[in-house]
């Protein structure tokens, strides 16, 4: 018999794993606010940062009854996170960390995500409704070709099929021919990779004499990490003969599967058992409607390692009022519209302009005056930096030019672990403007 005293979430756990999908959502606030209310208070009584950041607002965290309480609570950001690297947002003591996730940056201004055993089975939960949502499960084969390691892709995906019982393959990233054969011959049944590597899988298999909807037996896949329109998705699903599935997620907040589309393609469905979510407007910081597009805001409800409160993701969406046709009561978001800072994702990497800035100070040859321009080459980002040389430098010396961009591009893969092309342009051919220069040229949707 249950007792009276047992939680919300223990009573929950007793149930079926994909109960909760269709669970009422009066349940799932009343999870929200029972782990909302933990998590404020593990953060104030555990992770200094947080300690000190309310006492100086004046926000007690022993006084949220309601989740419109959490309003009253102060944001955290991005460069919090950063400026307590490594280890002074956890909030266990490191002998209970299993693993540690870091978002792409040089060293010191990377984000850190630390997981407990709690947390990784969460994590692979939240995935796992990934292939729920596309309606899979043990009779799947699960291809990963996220990249495996510090990026959250490839192990959050793993984790995921792993939960959901399918046959689960870690390819990894690349080696494409060698990807396209283990598909064919294993009958890959879910694609897990960002968007524009499965449509490079296409094309490649396309130009291997192989055709994806009759020699391969794709039927859905989970894609993210970069964000790809209406007329890619469809580009994509008419090649491979499956269905698309957004997937969302950042390192701050746990990885991949923090919501996720399902078959209807009408947003993706929040993983609110976990995660609650606020749209705010980006300049006032207040809090908006359903419907109303603002920046995504998200308060980790059972995390333990690195729970965040208030965590403004720069991420522009909405969530979208009613229910889903699937019958699932999980709130969802929609499709991301952009985002509030100069954050560039490319093949599925977090870069900042000043990140590469921080790499080319570290070369005498060449000036300040740069400019970054994006473009696709078939469905594959290009990044192209253009350089212009000191006074000094000699531009006409060929040799000269090639060894500074290869040592340039050389460096810049080295710190951002993404490959950008790099020329030296002749002196004072970037743009100028008497305002704010325009550093980043993004002509990656001049053909969608």
């Amino acid at each position: 018999m249950q007792s009276d005293c047992s939680t919300t979430r223990e009573r929950h756990a007793m149930k079926k794993p994909q109960d909760i999908l269709t669970a009422p959502h009066e349940e799932l606030e009343a999870i929200q606010l029972e782990g909302v209310k933990k998590t404020i208070i593990n953060c104030y009584e555990n992770v200094p940062f947080y300690h000190n950041l309310y006492d100086e607002a004046g926000f007690d965290p022993y006084s949220v009854k309601s989740l419109a309480d959490l309003a009253k609570a102060p944001f955290t950001t991005k460069q919090d996170l950063r400026d307590n690297y490594p280890f002074k947002m956890f909030a266990v003591p490191n002998e209970d960390i299993r693993e540690i996730h870091m978002s792409s940056g040089t060293t010191g201004i990377a984000t850190v995500g630390g997981y407990t055993e709690h947390d990784l089975d969460i994590w692979g939960d939240c995935f796992a409704r990934g292939v729920w949502y596309a309606d899979g499960g043990p009779t799947d084969i699960m291809h990963v070709c996220y990249g495996y390691g510090l990026f959250t892709g490839g192990l959050g995906a793993h984790y995921g099929g792993v939960k959901a019982g399918c046959t689960t393959i870690p390819m990894s990233a690349g080696n494409t021919e060698r990807q396209i054969r283990v598909m064919r011959e294993m009958g890959s049944t879910i694609l897990c990779c960002t968007p524009s590597y499965a449509m490079h899988l296409a094309d490649t298999a396309i130009a291997m004499g192989i055709d994806p909807k009759k020699d391969f037996k794709l039927r859905a896949g989970i894609h993210g990490a970069e964000a790809f329109s209406d007329n890619f998705r469809r580009d994509l699903e008419k090649k491979l003969g499956y269905k698309v599935l957004d997937v969302y997620g950042l390192t701050e907040t746990m990885g991949p599967g923090v919501a996720i589309e399902c078959m209807e393609q009408n947003g993706l469905h929040l993983a609110e058992d976990h995660f609650y979510a606020e749209i705010i407007d980006p300049k006032t910081g207040e809090v908006l409607p359903d419907g109303e597009w603002g920046e995504l805001v998200i308060t980790t409800v059972d995390r333990e390692a690195t729970p965040v409160v208030r965590y403004r993701t720069r991420d522009i969406t909405r969530i979208l009022p009613g229910e889903c046709a699937c019958g699932r009561t999980h709130r969802r978001i929609d499709r991301l519209h952009g985002r509030t800072d100069d954050m560039l994702i490319i093949r599925g990497v977090n870069v900042f302009p000043s990140q590469i800035e921080d790499v080319m100070k570290t070369f005498d040859q060449v000036s300040s005056w740069y400019q970054i321009e994006l473009t696709r080459k078939g469905h594959l980002d290009v990044v192209t930096l253009k350089l212009e040389p000191n006074p000094d430098f000699d531009f006409d010396e060929v040799r000269a030019i090639e060894q500074l961009q290869h040592d340039i591009q050389a460096r810049l893969k080295s710190a951002l672990s993404v490959g950008i092309r790099v020329r030296i342009v002749e002196p004072r051919s970037i743009p100028r403007s008497e305002g704010k220069a325009v550093r980043v040229i993004d002509k990656r949707g001049d053909d969608q």
